[in-house]
């Protein structure tokens, strides 16, 4: 399939099944335009909320008034909803957001809106009601990762030309925080395609996460996969900062960039401003966006959240200490790994999302799917010198940059030691990981597990410490943002990966770039892989790079299937 932006604009306007992309009516003296696009999100069988942002001429604007209208048809001949009451002020960044709240529609539909404001319209979205009662199928995406200047959003182009999409899940990273200097992330290819971060620093202020997301959604083909569908998201750590824990962050210092509960409470406030997401309720954290969406009586989608709630603080290789002898001490690293307070979700959330299992079990549901941000599976790091030739080794480390190679040289020592391949991961945290598999147990549950975060694709096997098997795995590679696999060469990362750990991994792509399409009916779910061939030009090549299935037996999950 070869998907260029004039192909996927004609089907766009073609296609029942695409979204109506419209460019925005705006008259010749218009005060205000819809630059960012119209966006929904957080679907249920009557509602959803519907989001955009109003770009005024002047940056000392006052407040905007916008309407809002829903149609049954795209040509909005049927209109459902109308309202005209929304405010666009300074005081959320002239964005709005509605929550229709169960007003005018019905389950299972899909719907077409748009905005206007001072005489213009905005481009059009759809959006799917979630369906209510006996459900035949149900199709999402999912989708993590997204670093502007790693490269072109093809997958979200590709994503917007699908014939049929219900929703898309969004596991966090949609935006990063990285400056634009010639060493930040991602800036080689950035300054390539022209595609620079602004703020062109590292943001830390509200004013910076505020114009690092308008950025983002300056994008035409996120702009396009916004209108195809409605997105569930959930945060990780880069729309804060790098491996960002309840109490701080990797990527932040006190001494140049203040309080981080200050900084994190900007993160948030913009998140919130720029997202289809509901807001938090009264007495609720914003913290806490986990929450659960049911899909007729086939599929509960129940969305975790692992950075902000209760994650500790994550180890690091630089904490392995010597033995008097000089050797690493594995043992006290591991020990350590394993302490009972390490933790991803807290007792609150997992007490929460026991009885949300529950209660999809008791429904009838046949399938519990978590939207969880970082990977769960047991992944020791391969040690490559068992598996190729100690010449071909050092060929391939003489091929890579002298920065990379140093990292590269250090992680074959590492992982030689039999250590974790990823500890801001599940694997970081094994006792939290034996809690949320028993959170399952108690629940009756052998659910679907989606993971983000990993810029790779992968399909797990999960099983608990005493080898039960707990749940399985799909994960997601990224839109744009850099690969492991692309760090190391001609060196066969995921394969290494799948040779080093039999038992969990059963599929592992550490270097394709794209999005899983997961296809859920009473008796199997499917997962596709989808990748494009380049993130560094258009036209480009979508593929399914693997395909897994796996069927719902009377007992529960049966056997992973590819093919």
């Amino acid at each position: 399939m070869k998907l260029d932006r004039r192909s996927l604009l004609g089907l766009l306007g073609a296609s029942a099944g695409g979204a109506c992309a419209t460019t925005p009516t705006q008259a010749a003296d218009a005060t205000v335009a819809f630059s960012h696009g119209v966006a929904s999100g957080d679907p249920d069988q009557t509602s959803a909320v519907f989001w955009t942002r109003v770009t005024p001429s002047a940056p000392d604007a006052g407040d905007i008034v916008v309407g809002l209208e829903v149609a049954r048809d795209p040509g909005f001949a049927d209109i459902v909803v109308r309202r005209d009451d929304l405010i666009a002020s300074a005081e959320r960044d002239f964005t709005v957001k509605t929550d229709l709240d169960g007003r005018g529609l019905q389950p299972g539909l899909t719907y077409h809106y748009r905005f206007t404001a001072a005489g213009v319209t905005s481009p059009v979205g759809q959006v799917r009601t979630l369906p209510e009662g006996a459900t035949a199928d149900v199709v999402l995406a999912v989708a993590s990762c997204q670093l502007y200047p790693g490269g072109l959003f093809n997958a979200y182009e590709a994503m917007a030309g699908l014939e049929r999409l219900d929703a898309v899940v969004h596991l966090g990273d949609y935006i990063y925080e990285y400056g634009a200097e010639a060493d930040d992330y991602g800036m080689t290819t950035g300054a390539a395609l022209g595609r620079i971060p602004q703020p062109p620093h590292e943001i830390v202020t509200l004013a910076d996460y505020r114009t690092r997301h308008a950025l983002y959604k300056s994008d035409p083909d996120l702009q396009a996969a916004h209108a195809r569908a409605a997105f569930i998201c959930v945060w990780d750590d880069h729309e804060v900062a790098n491996d960002t824990w309840m109490g701080g962050a990797q990527n932040h210092q006190p001494e140049t960039e203040g309080d981080f509960a200050q900084r994190k409470a900007a993160a948030l406030r913009a998140y919130y401003e720029w997202m289809p997401i509901r807001e938090a309720a009264p007495g609720r954290l914003k913290e806490a966006i986990n929450r659960s969406f049911h899909f007729g009586d086939l599929v509960s989608l129940i969305m975790v959240e692992t950075r902000l709630l209760g994650r500790t603080e994550a180890l690091s290789y630089g904490q392995l200490t010597l033995q008097p002898d000089g050797a690493p001490d594995v043992a006290a690293f591991l020990a350590r790994r394993a302490e009972p307070s390490r933790d991803l979700l807290g007792e609150d959330q997992r007490r929460w999302l026991g009885a949300e299992l529950a209660a999809s079990r008791q429904a009838g549901r046949p399938w519990q799917v978590l939207g969880n941000q970082v990977v769960t599976a047991r992944v020791r790091g391969p040690d490559v010198t068992k598996m190729l030739p100690a010449e071909q080794i050092s060929a391939l480390l003489t091929t890579l940059p002298d920065d990379v190679r140093g990292q590269v040289e250090a992680a074959i020592g590492l992982f030689r030691l039999g250590l974790p391949f990823n500890l801001d991961s599940w694997d970081g945290y094994p006792a939290g990981r034996e809690r949320l598999y028993q959170t399952f147990q108690e629940a009756g549950v052998e659910p679907i597990m989606l993971a983000g975060d990993s810029h790779a694709f992968w399909v797990n096997e999960l099983h608990d410490d005493s080898g039960r098997r707990a749940a399985v795995e799909f994960g997601t590679s990224a839109i744009s943002s850099p690969s492991p696999g692309d760090q190391v060469g001609g060196l066969p990362l995921g394969p290494a990966l799948m040779m080093a750990n039999p038992e969990e991994v059963r599929f592992c792509d550490q270097a394709s770039k794209g999005f899983i399409l997961l296809t859920l009916t009473p008796d199997h779910a499917t997962a596709e892989l989808r990748a494009v061939s380049t993130i560094r030009a258009k036209p480009f090549e979508v593929s399914t790079v693997a395909r897994y299935t796996v069927p719902r037996t009377d007992t529960g999950l049966g056997p992973l299937q590819p093919g």
